[in-house]
Order: C-alpha cells, then sequence, then structure tokens
C-alpha cells in the first residue's frame, strides 16, 4: 500500500486557485453530502465549533470517498491534539494564532516525525493504512501539508519571517480576529483591516507560499483573490444552513 498523494498540498505548490467550504457541522451524512458538491477542499474547524479531535474521524471517513481534500484546524499549537489528528488520517492541518516563526518552527515540528520533528510514534493508525504503509513513518512529512494561520496585527509583521520557515506550506490570514486586534472587532471589512489583508496576502504571495483566507465579505473575498489568494473560501456549512433555512421561510 503506498502513501496517498496529497492533491491540495501539490496544487498550492503549484500555485493553482483553491476553493473551499468552511465546515462547522458535526453531522457525517452532512458531511457525506457536502464533500460531493464540487470543492477542492473542505476545512473541518475544532477551534470555533462544537467539533473535537475524535468526532473528525467520521467526516474524514465521509469525505474519503470524493475528490475533495480535507484540512483539519485544531483548536490552538497544541502538539498532543495535532498527533491525534494526524494519526486519525488528515493530511493537511491549518494552525490557528500562530505569532512567529519560532511558533511555525514548533508547528513544523509537530507534524514531522523524528528526527526531523516531534510527532510521536504509533503503527496501527488510520494514516498509516493501519500499519500497511510500507516506510509510512519515514516519509509522511513528503505529503503532510501544513498551513498556518497569522491573524493579529503583530503577526503580520512577521510574514516574511514565518514564510521563510521550511516544512510552511501555505500561510492563511484571519480576518476577524485580525480585525479585533486592530480595534475593529466584527468589523473585518473595514478600510484598514481590509488594507492589512491585502498587503499580507501580497506578501504572502511574494514570499514564495500560498495565501489563504475565509471571506464571507464578497467584495473583500474578491480582493483577496485578485491580491492572489491560493486557496479560499467564503462558504461556512452553518451560515449556508441558515441562509437556505430564511430564504425558504421568506
Amino acid at each position: 500500500m503506498d502513501l496517498p498523494k496529497n492533491t491540495f498540498k501539490q496544487a498550492l505548490a503549484d500555485m493553482r486557485m483553491q476553493r473551499g467550504l468552511w465546515c462547522q457541522l458535526t453531522d457525517p451524512l452532512a458531511a457525506e453530502m457536502l464533500a460531493g458538491a464540487g470543492y477542492d477542499w473542505m476545512l473541518f474547524d475544532t477551534e470555533h465549533s462544537p467539533l473535537e479531535s475524535a468526532s473528525v474521524l467520521p467526516l474524514l471517513q465521509a469525505a474519503a470517498p470524493f475528490p475533495v481534500s480535507c484540512i483539519v484546524r485544531p483548536t490552538s499549537l497544541n502538539v498532543a491534539q495535532i498527533k491525534k489528528i494526524l494519526d486519525l488520517g488528515a493530511e493537511t492541518i491549518l494552525v490557528p494564532m500562530v505569532q512567529d516563526a519560532e511558533e511555525a518552527a514548533l508547528a513544523v515540528a509537530a507534524v514531522r516525525y523524528p528526527p526531523h520533528g516531534i510527532r510521536g510514534v504509533a503503527g496501527a493508525t488510520r494514516s498509516a493504512g493501519f500499519g500497511r504503509i510500507k516506510g509510512y513513518h519515514a516519509s509522511a512529512h513528503e505529503e503532510t501539508c501544513l498551513l498556518v494561520q497569522l491573524e493579529t496585527a503583530q503577526a503580520l509583521t512577521q510574514i516574511e519571517a514565518v514564510a521563510a520557515v521550511e516544512g510552511v506550506d501555505g500561510i492563511f490570514i484571519g480576518p476577524a480576529d485580525l480585525a479585533a486586534s486592530m480595534g475593529h472587532p466584527g468589523n473585518p471589512g473595514h478600510p484598514e483591516v481590509k488594507a492589512a489583508i491585502l498587503d499580507g496576502i501580497r506578501r504572502i504571495r511574494a514570499a514564495g507560499k500560498a495565501p489563504g483566507i475565509l471571506a464571507v465579505d464578497p467584495s473583500l473575498y474578491e480582493a483577496a483573490i485578485e491580491a492572489g489568494a491560493g486557496f479560499v473560501s467564503k462558504t461556512i456549512d452553518l451560515l449556508a444552513l441558515r441562509d437556505a433555512v430564511a430564504r425558504g421561510l421568506a
């Protein structure tokens, strides 16, 4: 059994646009339905949803038959939690609230086995094909994709340093927390915040990394793409359901 190819990681390396869906619903049936909707990627969010590490597993299983890449966001830069999520079969991790190159380097170490990192070693995991993938522990890092999330004004000053960390595949800008850190909580569309986001995207791209963003504001979404964003989302499953139900009632 061969190590599966991470098509999302390759697309970022090639700077090919990847459009995705942000997922907060916990139901595997919903995940299965959404996995067939045609998106390039879907992200299961354990930071701002009821999802826990273990409850991500049935969602990954539900999406597995479909040609969509699954990303999992842990609650924080938590090495033990990242290890568990990887063991469950996640190929791509988005680590939130990374502040500088030192934290980015720790995130890299968390997704790699020794001697290149600190990921704990186990054999009978879903990620290793339950022990059927030959040489898994020596080669897993080749197909593991690490995204780090910069979401404060201070973190944006560190873009070039973070981008220079070997093993970081993409850098995601979090508009909501960035807006709060800039004194505009709840208003990521504020002109100052929008300018900082677009400048950050351009700098990430110039540093040779794929920039990413979740932007439910259509104007920010389009401006981010124009600025060079490489993996983007404007849809959250929970909000899409809310809006569809409201339209039905109207």
